[in-house]
């Protein structure tokens, strides 16, 4: 299979990179993935992981992918794959503004960017993540973006994934 490459962008800030899909390490996930986009939504940066920012989106595969290619330590450029149930997510503490119901389960696509990350929740423990991209251009700008957007506030800004 030839590489696949997906652009990730902050859409209010007009800032992209570039991620190479991790086919052979991640499967089910780049297929799901691959399949459901484009995909954007609201954008949130991390309170726990540190140097994070993810999109929250309903199921798009036919079923979860399971865990492979995962780690509780991603690394800068990561891109990661999370399925969390409602119940998870559901909580004031986590500061959606969208209704995260119990009897709903949540896809969590996010891009780490910068080195130190550890998915640890204070509520739950550990959350390993599903490495299924890996940003190969356009990673120093997306940082400087991604740390704008800790200091200034998401609100209003979009986190989009579409084919390349």
């Amino acid at each position: 299979m030839a590489d696949r490459h997906i652009e990730v962008s902050l859409v209010k800030r007009g800032v992209h990179c570039t991620a190479k899909l991790l086919d052979e390490r991640a499967p089910h996930t780049c297929a799901a993935v691959w399949d459901a986009l484009p995909l954007s939504s609201d954008v949130y940066h991390a309170k726990y992981a540190r140097n994070e920012i993810y999109a929250l989106f309903p199921p798009f595969a036919d079923r979860e992918p399971p865990l492979e290619n995962p780690t509780v330590t991603p690394i800068p450029g990561d891109l990661c794959y999370f399925s969390f149930a409602g119940t998870e997510l559901g909580t004031k503490a986590y500061g959606y503004d969208t209704d995260v119901r119990p009897d709903t389960t949540v896809v969590d696509l996010a891009l780490f960017y910068e080195r130190n990350n550890l998915l640890l929740n204070g509520d739950v423990g550990w959350v390993p993540g599903i490495v299924w991209g890996q940003v190969i251009e356009g990673l120093d700008a997306m940082a400087d973006a991604c740390n704008d957007l800790w200091r200034t506030g998401a609100a209003g800004e979009t986190l989009s994934f579409r084919r390349v």
